[in-house]
């Protein structure tokens, strides 16, 4: 829907500075800070959760928020991966939309949700508005707008304007997880995998020496009651849930450190542990993980991706062409278009800066 059908002059003001932000340049908690001096006043919430997510899977891999303690975090987790839940982040994507209410999932009966009944309502809030980030064929974030049971439910144009503004909140965070222009030198634990293994609380039980490092490199934004980043507990719930026969939508998380580089996190459940151990095993990400989500950030088409994907690879201009049953001049036409989303002059600089800013 278009800025004009959410209504007022503050809505349209509020989704022109979140156009702007994908241009900005900003870090990802500046976003979301922005984001929230943009939408508090429209959207008349009272606290808000915000999330990173990875953009392959739209599992949650980051939290910050200024309003809430988010002491008891490990419920928040544990809901997340294991209720069946209305509006969760997954079933609002799967439906279509970027939007949607407590209220309006469940007709108006909220009580009809285990996670108002059990974290909600428990910390004073009424209605819930959450977003996920879809942009470029990823999902980059979500985020959950949390009101006082006086302001009543949302209005049905305030969840159109919170559609809208995820669409441009998307694009503003795969910006941010693009390659820097100046690639970054080689991130920490390059050499090797890092180990841990976490109790049934998702505390360390072991930890090897580059996993201690991983620790401060992937903390989360705002301090929680977990004693490991949210991606790393994320990781440890849903291999507890695969070990329980449920099913779970990926067996890895990846997670951006602050200085660009990716990293995959595989958990898998002990077996024969009666304590619910995961052993989660943190390693740096293999082009194949990290390329696609660079492009992808980039804003590149699903043709345009293919292209870059095979100049990766070294193909010249008549092979992509030929395995891609397109002219040469289709192919100079979309490779002008990469270059001028990854904002590089040629082919060598669009690998360079792929190779060394996420993988050096």
């Amino acid at each position: 829907m278009g800025v004009r059908g959410v209504g007022g002059v503050a809505a349209r003001q509020a989704i022109e500075g979140l156009r702007e932000l994908a241009g900005a340049g900003l870090p990802v908690a500046a976003v979301f800070r922005r984001a929230d001096e943009l939408l508090r006043q429209v959207l008349e919430f009272d606290a808000v959760c915000w999330h990173t997510a990875d953009p392959a899977t739209g599992l949650v891999n980051s939290v910050l928020s200024d309003d809430l303690g988010l002491g008891a975090f490990e419920e928040a987790v544990r809901l997340e991966v294991w209720a069946d839940d209305l509006a969760t982040f997954p079933k609002i994507r799967r439906s279509g939309f970027r939007a949607e209410t407590l209220s309006r999932a469940t007709r108006g009966r909220p009580e009809h949700s285990v996670r108002y009944r059990e974290q909600v309502a428990p910390a004073g809030f009424g209605d819930e508005l959450r977003t996920v980030f879809d942009a470029h064929g990823g999902m980059w974030g979500c985020a959950a707008f949390l009101r006082a049971p006086d302001r009543g439910p949302y209005l049905a144009r305030q969840r159109q304007l919170a559609d809208t503004a995820a669409r441009h909140l998307g694009r503003a965070l795969s910006a941010c997880h693009a390659p820097p222009p100046e690639a970054p030198g080689p991130g920490g634990s390059g050499g090797g995998p890092a180990v841990m293994v976490l109790g049934m609380t998702n505390r360390p039980i072991a930890v090897s020496g580059p996993a201690e490092e991983l620790l401060a490199r992937l903390a989360d934004p705002s301090r929680t009651s977990l004693a490991v980043p949210i991606a790393f507990a994320m990781a440890a719930e849903g291999a507890r849930r695969a070990a329980a026969g449920l099913p779970v939508s990926q067996a890895k998380i990846r997670v951006q450190d602050r200085d660009g580089h990716w990293f995959v996190l595989h958990a898998s459940a002990l077996r024969g542990s009666a304590g619910g151990e995961v052993t989660v095993v943190v390693t740096r990400a293999t082009p194949a993980d990290a390329i696609p989500l660079y492009l992808s950030a980039y804003g590149l088409t699903a043709r345009e991706q293919e292209v870059a994907l095979l100049l990766v690879r070294g193909c010249d201009t008549k092979e992509v062409a030929r395995l891609l049953a397109m002219t040469p001049y289709t192919v100079q036409d979309h490779l002008k278009s990469v270059f001028a989303k990854a904002g590089v002059a040629s082919r060598r600089e669009l690998i360079a800066r792929i190779m060394l800013g996420g993988l050096g």
